[in-house]
């Protein structure tokens, strides 16, 4: 089955200021998204969480649930009772028919912290990542039994940021915990998104595509800002992330490393709509990666 192209809300209204976008409705993000040609969305906060009202949103603008972001505290907490807290969640996706779990350590990320800066990302000592990784591992088990694939989403801000950090995790897990390729947090973090697309290929099954604005994360870097003032952009400026082919990735050289793929391949744009309007530049990106998915074999 070839690969399907969906999209993240969050160019529409963000989830962690959600006055972000706050004046754009459900219902607009929808028809904007079904205009484009997205074949499915992941969630955000202005979407249903019962299984039926949340189909029967979706069903007049032909969109499958592709899957929804679920904040762990595997560094609070037990696996055990880990996997009892994201029950609610697992039952969610699989009513809804997503096939892949999203998840990220949470517990002492700063990503939504408008006041720290990037320097103040957590890190992990080398026990910290032994007992987060078997942790992880077990509750990757609970939820493939259920029928759903863990995918795990290396985020800025949090404690799978660097290319050291995502190595030291998928070496502390087991092969039931996938990774979550996105490029963007890939490239701000200091990773090459084909680099790690051809290393865990085999335990990729989920990607995020957003692109890097190089002069805005270079910036950011330098005066170290947050995660959001850089997503958001200060004053009039831009932020750090945009939408594929307006940014520094070759998404070429990352869709050439995922041969066989046959996944979702999900558009992001973590930008203020008022300075970047949702529905352009969700154009922008489809055509972008609908030829670099074609070049690569992927459409």
């Amino acid at each position: 089955m070839p690969v399907r192209i969906g999209a993240n809300p969050i160019g529409w209204s963000n989830d962690d200021l959600q006055d972000i976008g706050g004046e754009t409705s459900l219902e607009t993000c929808l028809k904007e998204a079904q205009d484009v040609g997205f074949q499915g969305m992941e969630l955000g906060h202005k979407f249903p969480r019962d299984p039926a009202r949340l189909l029967d949103a979706l069903k007049p603008y032909g969109m499958a649930v592709i899957g929804n972001w679920y904040s762990c505290e595997l560094l609070r907490r037990s696996a055990d009772e880990e996997i009892a807290a994201l029950q609610a969640h697992l039952h969610l996706m699989k009513a809804a028919g997503a096939k892949v779990f999203i998840i990220a350590e949470t517990s002492n990320a700063i990503h939504g912290q408008r006041e720290k800066p990037l320097s103040r990302t957590p890190r992990l000592s080398n026990g910290e990542w032994k007992s987060f990784g078997q942790a992880m591992t077990k509750v990757a088990e609970a939820v493939r039994a259920a029928g759903l694939q863990l995918s795990y989403h290396h985020h800025m801000g949090t404690v799978v940021q660097t290319r050291d950090d995502i190595s030291r995790f998928m070496e502390s897990t087991g092969d039931g915990v996938h990774l979550l390729l996105d490029t963007g947090h890939a490239t701000w973090g200091g990773s090459d998104p084909a680099e790690l697309a051809r290393t865990y290929r085999a335990r990729i099954s989920h990607v995020h595509c957003k692109d890097v604005r190089a002069d805005k994360m270079a910036q950011a870097k330098r005066e170290d800002w947050s995660f959001l003032d850089a997503i958001l952009g200060k004053g009039e400026e831009l932020g750090v992330y945009t939408v594929p082919g307006d940014g520094m990735i070759n998404y070429n050289a990352v869709f050439a490393e995922l041969k066989g793929y046959d996944g979702w391949v999900v558009l992001e744009a973590e930008q203020d709509p008022k300075k970047a309007p949702a529905l352009p530049y969700a154009q922008k990106g489809m055509a972008h990666l609908k030829a670099a998915l074609a070049q690569a074999g992927l459409l």
